[in-house]
């Protein structure tokens, strides 16, 4: 009898203790700018990118610096037009992008601080380029059209003119803190190297330790990505945060279990326990590189949204989260954490597309089987 007493002791002590509500002790908090909102826009791959490059600056010279989000997109708008053209329609066209474009948009047209292009017009506050983009998709389903049987190259002029009025005319040159830059000479002076980055993924359709496309709708640049396998993309992403590199994150956040509001991203082991797990403590799902591919492959795990990994966190009892930086605002009736969400490894192990990091923040193994 007292055998069987004990065990229903230790079984209720289980269940209380697998309902504690959330306490966070902070254990890696790399510094970085502050929570912006992207608006009523698609560009969270440049909000990410940017901030991920915010921080880079700051490890690399001590400066804080509010780079210009818009500026990038500005610029990588004309090549989305102008490979959905080339393809005849047949291609992605949209707000969404990846961190690789905003690396090539450097890499071709330099960097400005957000004084000096903020793709707002004047008296506006927020972004929102619900009508650009339904301007941009008219015209380019027009010309994909040809009415006029012979596709005049005035069209590019055309999809500027519509960039020039909605986000602004690009900049050549500005003054900052007291001194004149072109953007070439802005991004020198950041010590920002944009082949310095590189893209690694995990998935088993393609050759580990070998670049490969990966095939996914915002990929419309057809960018390369290194395939490590998962054990070593989360290694690498702990790498990064425990020696000063912070992390750009391609990720899905379509689940229920990750939500702004309350700040958390899990992935209950109990589908009945997935919106209770946003408040408190309950076990996981084992993921393993099989869970993840086949998540991947039945789309239940999508590349819908880019953010940025900035520092790490245990929960009372021991388990590892990534403090993850959004970029919809910091509005405390909205988002929980300033505007963070905090995953669990076993959502970041599942829901994680893809990273981008600074090669120098790959662990010493991954490097050499990447021949880095």
């Amino acid at each position: 009898m007292k055998h069987f007493i004990l065990f229903f002791v230790l079984l209720f002590t289980v269940t209380l203790s697998s309902q504690e509500i959330y306490k966070f002790t902070t254990v890696t908090d790399l510094e970085t700018t502050p929570v912006l909102s992207q608006g009523i826009t698609g560009t969270c791959w440049s909000f990410s990118s940017t901030s991920f490059l915010e921080s880079e600056i700051i490890r690399l010279t001590g400066k804080n610096i509010d780079l210009s989000e818009m500026y990038q997109v500005r610029n990588t708008y004309p090549l989305k037009a102008e490979n959905f053209i080339m393809r005849q329609g047949k291609a992605q066209f949209g707000e969404g992008g990846l961190a690789h474009d905003v690396i090539n948009s450097i890499k071709k047209n330099g960097l400005v601080p957000e004084i000096a292009f903020n793709g707002l017009s004047e008296g506006e506050t927020k972004y929102n380029h619900a009508e650009m983009v339904a301007v941009l998709e008219a015209m380019l389903k027009t010309y994909i059209d040809n009415p006029g049987r012979n596709l005049s190259p005035k069209w590019r002029a055309a999809i500027e003119g519509v960039l020039d009025v909605y986000i602004g005319k690009n900049i050549t040159n500005f003054t900052f803190e007291g001194k004149q830059y072109t953007p070439e000479s802005f991004l020198k002076m950041t010590k920002i190297v944009p082949t310095d980055y590189i893209n690694i993924t995990s998935f088993t359709h393609a050759p580990f330790y070998s670049k490969f496309i990966l095939n996914i709708p915002d990929n419309w640049s057809n960018g390369s990505f290194y395939n490590v396998p998962l054990n070593e993309l989360i290694s690498t992403i702990d790498n990064a945060l425990q020696n000063g590199f912070t992390v750009e994150l391609d990720c899905d956040v379509s689940e229920r279990a990750f939500s702004s509001k309350d700040g958390v991203a899990v992935v209950p082991e109990n589908a009945e326990n997935t919106l209770k797990a946003l408040h408190s403590i309950y076990p996981e799902k084992d993921i393993t590189q099989q869970y993840r591919q086949q998540e991947f492959e039945n789309y239940n795990t999508t590349d819908d949204h880019l953010m940025h990994i900035t520092g790490l966190l245990h929960d009372q009892n021991g388990t590892k989260y990534y403090k993850v930086k959004n970029s919809w605002g910091s509005d405390e009736s909205r988002v929980a954490n300033g505007g963070y969400v905090y995953f669990s490894e076993a959502y970041m192990r599942l829901k994680t597309i893809s990273i981008t990091v600074h090669k120098d923040a790959l662990p010493k193994d991954t490097a050499k089987k990447l021949s880095l």
